[in-house]
């Protein structure tokens, strides 16, 4: 079964890491940081669909990117979840921005 947005995926469908590898728009793989970059939050768009909002290790950009059919429920909803369980999570992304 093929499941929706898993026909241009950027980030692993279990833990939801990725690679800092596009610069201006997806697929056109011209970054060269190349970093790791973890999801560290999610985001609903205006039509309901999620985002994963990641941070790159290495130069510090954030990116978003919709998640796919696929990915690890778990997952997603641990990170949904982070910042009820730690107050001070919500505070450090916002002074990462």
């Amino acid at each position: 079964m093929i499941a929706p947005g898993t026909a241009h995926r950027n980030h692993c469908p279990h833990c939801l890491t990725s690679r800092h590898v596009d610069r201006r728009r997806p697929g056109d793989r011209a970054e060269s940081c190349r970093g790791r970059m973890v999801a560290i939050s999610v985001s609903v768009r205006d039509g309901g669909e999620w985002a994963l909002i990641h941070h790159c290790l290495a130069c510090g950009v954030l990116r978003s990117n919709r998640i796919a059919g696929d990915d690890n429920a778990l997952s997603l909803m641990r990170i949904a979840v982070r910042p009820l369980a730690d107050s001070h999570v919500g505070r450090r992304t916002l002074l990462a921005l």
